[in-house]
């Protein structure tokens, strides 16, 4: 069966009335079947209070090619999990029934964990859904003059500018390494940020920290001098601001560093009032990241330390939010570790009491889980906004398109990424999605890399591929996060290779097309609400391509995803709603407009990879 003819349903306007109901509400839920697939009958099923209960549709619209059926979805419960059953007439007892869920449609009976939800928490802010996020770590993006005058803190082991990073764990100059980039310096290049299309700035933290990466904060309550300080975070502040932007923050719920004055106190006396914010055993040892002694733990089942940390107005979340910083929301680091240690697991509570602190202080605020797993018991909705979506997009897509020769190291696992068909990722695409429940999903940062993980041009192995996965990157349901430097083809075997300093002195040695790429694809995004609020119908996957939908009242648009060459592919019009083929952008190449002939729309063939996008 071609993908068009699936029976479907997701969470976009054109199939889910309201994305964010209010409890109590019944909403009219859409499904779209071909108009030549025998379904007689469609049933919603949802659950009430875990028990399962069904409600007729009915067709509302038809024509030679579609019909569109409704339903009406009680929302009983504040995340409301649905599915459909989809029967025929006539045909064999295997044949006349059919499970609609947001992993696609099944002939078996499949468990709720793959339902459609709708949740009836607010949504992110808009700025964070429909925005670009440039992800910064400060000491490699860029110097400014004053720069030059601070002296090298005594644990840094600095570095030119220029110099090759020290990346490898064993290296204990690893973290030590100091280039000295600052606030001021990324002031000074937020024109290259507008050309890239950027509208989130998302710096790692600005605490201090006796390491060039600060996640081992000594204090939250001051920015380090080695950046400027709190005045110079001020200006970025200030300067992200006036030209619209939003700042997002980094912040260490799970821990401290082994210099922080809590825990400084905290071992010192066993008598402190700090010393139940930590884990200390009998011994005096102490539980730590990952077995990481400048990283011991944070217990947030301790009322006091949450209140010092998440809960209130004089909360760490709280402070920074408030002028003259007026940091947007928190991207909260290792937040699937936050407050879960063995048996103790108040991770929820903790980021309910995040958003919630962040929601007193500003009517929009953003907060983003990083979390590299299945994130999907964590995102239903009354806490974390989303996630940074490793499992359901950057490992998926690393597996489309890795060369087989890059020396790109695996992030999380002991074997190097595989190299995977089409079909296959596909597979992992829909599975996540559905895992995540749609709205969560597109409210998650769709990334290619970053600090922690090999750069994606290394992956990738040539600024070709590399295209193709910034064009998935933009065009599949998520928020575009880019690591600085990914604009320009920057590479890295691994997360502290990664950090290579920003070559502003040398942009000869810039992937200049692969820069007009990025700043094409975010200006697309901007300018079509398909490709930041539409559906996604898939309409054709093969080994090395994927076209895809994007759908939405306002316009639709089609994409064609290819890693290599292949040819042309032919889509069904009348399923397709082809109407107009217009070209929006092209990585590679010169793309005609589609046109239809004798009912079909041809995908034209290609001799390389690229994406292209047209209006349908």
């Amino acid at each position: 069966m071609s993908l068009l003819r699936e029976p479907h349903h997701d969470g976009s306007p054109l199939y889910l009335e309201h994305e964010a109901p209010t409890l109590g509400w019944t909403v009219k839920v859409r499904v779209r079947t071909a108009a030549d697939d025998p379904v007689d009958q469609v049933w919603l099923r949802t659950t009430y209070d875990a028990e399962p209960v069904y409600h007729a549709c009915g067709p509302v619209e038809r024509d030679e090619h579609t019909v569109w059926w409704e339903g009406e979805l009680p929302v009983h419960n504040p995340v409301a999990h649905y599915r459909f059953l989809l029967g025929t007439d006539s045909g064999t007892p295997a044949e006349d029934q059919r499970w609609l869920t947001a992993a696609g449609v099944h002939r078996h009976d499949v468990p709720d964990t793959f339902d459609f939800r709708v949740s009836t928490y607010p949504s992110a802010p808009d700025w964070g859904r429909d925005g670009v996020v440039y992800q910064i770590f400060p000491d490699r993006f860029a110097r400014s003059a004053a720069a030059d005058e601070r002296p090298t803190p005594a644990w840094a082991v600095p570095a030119a500018w220029d110099d090759e990073v020290v990346f490898e764990g064993s290296d204990p100059r690893t973290p030590t390494q100091f280039f000295g980039g600052d606030l001021d310096g990324v002031v000074d290049h937020l024109d290259h940020l507008q050309d890239v299309g950027v509208s989130v700035v998302y710096t790692t933290p600005v605490f201090p920290g006796e390491s060039n990466h600060r996640y081992n904060a000594s204090t939250f309550d001051g920015v380090d001098p080695l950046l400027g300080g709190d005045a110079a975070y001020a200006r970025l502040s200030a300067a992200v601001h006036e030209r619209g932007w939003r700042l997002l923050g980094d912040l260490t719920t799970n821990h401290t560093g082994d210099t922080h004055e809590w825990f400084r106190e905290a071992s010192a006396d066993p008598a402190s009032p700090t010393r139940g914010w930590y884990y200390f055993n009998h011994d005096g040892s102490y539980e730590c990241w990952m077995g990481h002694g400048t990283l011991p733990k944070l217990n947030l089942a301790d009322p006091d330390l949450r209140a010092a940390m998440v809960e209130g107005p004089d909360s760490v979340v709280a402070r920074w939010l408030r002028p003259p910083f007026d940091v947007d929301g928190w991207r909260i680091d290792v937040a699937n570790m936050t407050g879960r240690l063995g048996a103790v697991d108040v991770n929820h509570d903790v980021a309910r009491a995040v958003r919630r602190t962040a929601e007193a202080e500003r009517p929009d605020p953003l907060v983003i889980g990083e979390h590299n797993h299945d994130a999907s018991g964590d995102i239903d909705g009354d806490g974390w906004h989303g996630t940074m979506n490793y499992s359901g997009f950057s490992w998926p897509v690393w597996s489309w398109v890795r060369d087989p020769s890059s020396p790109a190291r695996a992030f999380g696992r002991p074997l190097p990424v595989p190299r995977r068909p089409g079909p296959l990722v596909l597979r992992s695409f829909r599975e996540w999605l559905a895992r995540f429940g749609w709205r969560a999903a597109s409210q998650s940062w769709n990334i290619l890399g970053s600090h922690d993980s090999a750069r994606i041009r290394t992956v990738a192995g040539s600024p070709e591929v590399h295209r193709v996965a910034a064009g998935l990157q933009f065009t599949l349901p998520g928020v575009p996060m880019l690591f600085a430097g990914d604009e320009i083809g920057l590479e890295g075997v691994l997360g502290e290779d990664s950090r290579r300093p920003m070559p502003w002195d040398r942009r000869k040695d810039w992937d200049h097309a692969t820069l007009a790429t990025y700043a094409a694809l975010a200006a697309a995004r901007r300018d079509h609400d398909a490709l930041r609020r539409g559906g996604l119908r898939w309409a054709h996957v093969d080994d090395d391509a994927f076209v895809f939908v994007r759908e939405h009242p306002s316009g639709s648009l089609l994409v064609c995803a290819r890693r290599a060459g292949g040819p042309a592919i032919g889509l069904e019009a009348g399923l397709l709603g082809f109407g107009d083929g217009s070209v929006v952008l092209a990585t590679e190449g010169e793309p005609a407009p589609l046109t239809a002939t004798d009912g079909t729309v041809t995908v034209p063939a290609s001799e390389h990879p690229g994406v292209w996008i047209w209006r349908v």
